[in-house]
């Protein structure tokens, strides 16, 4: 279900008709350029779909002549699954254009965009809307151009971490609560709740607006999220991975991600740590890992010793 006035606002679209509908019943994140139809073509036309108009449309219906025109627009209006019609380039209509849509209580919006960069523009905000989504307690941010879940649970010092994070010139992109989409198979984003977007809450300071405080550079409206890990309070009897050459994963919403289990105890600087973390899974997403290395150049050395005892 996507909103019409929210879809308005998000692209910028001016409104030349409002409809009565107030949502559109939409499934799929399609869009259409009825070129075929306005021909007179309607074998297959994806009418449950936004319409756009861009210079070949405009120009096609013009050079019609006014009976043809009407009869082409008419039978284009009479179905009313049309969800809305989008004019781009800002291109002046045919007379006819906006009463037969009123009639059939079609919305019509208009844009200055081109209509290749709106085409682009409207399926990225339509997948956005229809994607499957789920709420997240965690802290996500950008280090180093890597998205970063910090999960673990309460009073952990996940938002203390990433407060340091943010000092260092890291961007927050939500604290405690975040909204993820699945927007691919294999591809999820996550963002902060309006109501708390730009804030965090430390314990007994209490809530602090980040944007406010550090800049606008300091935070991020979304993000991919590519590495997640997880916060534990340190335990002696536990045995942690000290050397990395084993992967390991989570699944969140049936996308498998790398997570990586960081024990918390006094002295340690977890904002670093992280850091490095990121900056750890950059160079092996380029292919390098530094315990690969340690182990090539372990069983180098033992080869040579064994090489020189025989």
């Amino acid at each position: 279900m996507i909103k019409v006035d929210e879809f308005a606002k998000a692209l910028s679209l001016d409104t030349l008709y409002a409809s009565s509908k107030t949502s559109w019943p939409i499934e799929n994140a399609d869009i259409n350029r009825p070129g075929l139809q306005l021909a007179g073509h309607y074998d297959y036309f994806a009418k449950n779909c936004p319409q756009i108009f861009g210079n070949t449309e405009i120009s096609y219906l013009n050079s019609l002549p006014p009976e043809v025109r009407h009869e082409r627009l008419k039978m284009f209006f009479s179905h009313d699954d049309i969800p809305c019609v989008i004019i781009c380039r800002g291109l002046e209509l045919p007379e006819e254009f906006l009463p037969m849509a009123m009639e059939h209580d079609i919305p019509v919006f208009r844009t200055e965009a081109i209509t290749a960069r709106f085409f682009v523009n409207a399926i990225v905000y339509m997948r956005q809307c229809l994607a499957p989504h789920s709420t997240l307690h965690g802290v996500l941010l950008d280090v180093h151009g890597i998205g970063v879940l910090i999960t673990g649970r309460s009073s952990v010092g996940k938002s203390e971490a990433a407060l340091e994070l943010i000092k260092r010139g890291h961007q927050l992109v939500a604290d405690d609560v975040v909204d993820v989409c699945k927007v691919s198979d294999d591809h999820l984003t996550g963002e902060s709740p309006e109501i708390v977007r730009h804030l965090m809450e430390i314990r007994g300071i209490g809530i602090i607006d980040i944007k406010a405080m550090y800049g606008i550079g300091s935070v991020l409206p979304r993000k991919k999220i590519e590495l997640v890990i997880h916060l534990e309070k340190w335990d002696e009897k536990k045995e942690y991975d000290r050397y990395g050459l084993t992967e390991e994963y989570t699944e969140i919403m049936g996308v498998k991600l790398p997570q990586l289990l960081l024990p918390v105890k006094p002295g340690r600087n977890l904002a670093i740590i992280i850091e490095v973390a990121a900056r750890n899974y950059g160079l092996k997403r380029l292919g390098y890992s530094a315990a690969e290395e340690l182990n090539r150049r372990t069983n180098e050395m033992m080869q040579q010793r064994m090489n020189g005892g025989n």
